[in-house]
């Protein structure tokens, strides 16, 4: 564990330098949080935030560009141009927070000139060192350039999530942070301090306090961050899951039959398809992985000749669906989850579909996210994985003018052949596309005369009902 870690990025260049301007106006000034975290592991940083002693209005007119955020809390974003991008910086003043009765924000604070006081207001000893850049640029003593009030080096080398002081009070006064130890000990590989772990446990009720859209926020991150599997063994451990995602914990203990999982039971079989989760998937991608069996608790049934499942698509379908609306997912990403769900069984057919039907397989939106759905979902159970090779050498190798090909036969040219609008206008426009995507027709001339081998020019039964005509009523 080091600061040598990777090369210097903009992001670290833009806050040393206010780092540099506080101090040479006489603020202590530090790189806080995560940042100092990932540096002393040899991560890079995504984000570097910077505590000081300098009061909201002093650094409102100490930079030429900033944005008072949250100066009531003492944050300000300063803004710093580099290469065209404006690259911001979060810049908090010291401050001891007041009580939090709402569970989740502090009622008010109280500004300080004390580092550890700031400090021992932050969540965990992992997030709550401070790190003066300068030394180190100056070529100064790594060790003098950290300054740890909590003990976070030791946890960091022990490989510990540890609440700073007071666990239990750490966790009433954001009941995120349960959510956020969580988190941090799989992203890390990290374990929960015993001390922590219980406080968790205890108050895992509260957790409805916060609010869905953070909740669900916490939770796409433990999903997308590449460590899903862990993450969703401690939500178990620590009765979060019970409370965030009861419907993911009803997975425990219902059984499968064994010639087509072999690994176990529902729950297993989710964890097993977590682990394979990339860290770069799209949320979309990652909640419909771990939602795509949801329906089988409830469809689960012993038939005389094995374990069934019967419509758990369906099911799973609507239960998501209530997933995504209480979490408060987006219309697109809602959409693109349940259609996950939904067509993730399909591919059990995909090498005896007609390829009309294939090409409109292909069509879903976004369907490389369903080919990555299936590989998942094979390696996790029977591990068979041909179906997904033929689908995806076959999705690859059909351009796609041949999956969305410009209609030869349109509504027009059915009125044209005699056909009046109606009821079966559907019928003999899809029969048409089917056939146009078989390679049977390729012309419009050819599609007409399919349709008129299936269906008969009759203006009675196609005619639409003249709405100029009074009604008349006896």
């Amino acid at each position: 564990m080091s600061l040598a870690g990777p090369s210097k990025s903009a992001k670290q260049s833009a806050a040393e330098a206010i780092v540099a301007r506080l101090g040479e106006h006489g603020y202590a000034a530090y790189f806080a949080g995560g940042c100092v975290r990932d540096l002393l592991l040899g991560r890079e940083p995504q984000d570097f935030d910077v505590a000081t002693s300098a009061r909201p209005d002093v650094v409102l007119e100490m930079f030429p560009r900033t944005f008072a955020v949250g100066a009531h809390f003492g944050v300000v974003l300063v803004a710093d141009p580099i290469d065209g991008e404006e690259l911001l910086t979060e810049v908090a003043t010291f401050r001891n927070d007041g009580c939090y009765s709402d569970g989740r924000h502090p009622d008010a604070v109280r500004f300080s000139d004390s580092a550890e006081e700031d400090v021992n207001r932050r969540d965990f000893t992992i997030n709550g060192m401070l790190l003066d850049p300068l030394i180190l640029s100056e070529g100064g003593d790594a060790q003098a350039a950290v300054l740890d009030f909590v003990s976070g080096r030791a946890d960091l080398a022990a490989g510990l999530v540890r609440a700073i002081g007071e666990p239990r009070q750490r966790f009433e006064e954001d009941k995120l942070r349960m959510l956020r130890a969580v988190r941090f000990a799989a992203r890390f590989r990290f374990a929960i301090e015993e001390r922590t772990a219980g406080a968790i446990r205890a108050l895992a009720g509260q957790i409805h306090q916060v609010s869905r859209e953070r909740v669900r926020d916490e939770l796409t991150r433990m999903l997308t961050e590449g460590h899903a599997r862990r993450a969703f063994e401690l939500l178990d451990a620590t009765g979060l899951l019970d409370q965030v995602l009861p419907e993911i914990a009803r997975m425990q203990g219902v059984e499968q039959p064994p010639q087509f999982h072999p690994e176990g039971d529902v729950w297993v079989h989710t964890l097993l398809l977590l682990e394979k989760l990339p860290p770069d998937a799209s949320p979309a991608l990652a909640w419909g992985a771990l939602l795509h069996d949801v329906g089988k608790p409830a469809t689960f049934r012993r038939a005389p000749d094995r374990i069934r499942f019967d419509g758990h698509v369906e099911v799973g379908v609507r239960i998501a669906e209530e997933i995504c609306r209480r979490l408060r997912f987006s219309q697109d990403e809602t959409a693109q989850i349940l259609s996950l769900i939904e067509n993730h069984m399909r591919f059990g057919d995909v090498r005896r579909m007609k390829e009309s039907t294939l090409k409109r397989f292909f069509r879903l939106p976004k369907f490389r996210e369903h080919l990555a759905l299936h590989r998942m979902d094979a390696l996790s159970s029977f591990g068979d994985l041909d179906n997904y090779e033929f689908a995806k050498r076959r999705y690859e190798a059909t351009p796609e003018e041949q999956v969305r090909p410009r209609l030869l036969v349109t509504g027009r040219d059915l009125i044209a052949a005699g056909y009046r609008p109606g009821l079966k206008f559907k019928q003999m426009l899809a029969l048409a596309e089917d056939a146009q995507l078989e390679g049977r027709i390729s012309s419009a001339e050819e599609g007409i005369e399919l349709i008129r081998g299936a269906f008969a020019v009759d203006p009675s039964e196609n005619q639409l009902p003249d709405l100029r005509k009074p009604s008349i009523r006896i």
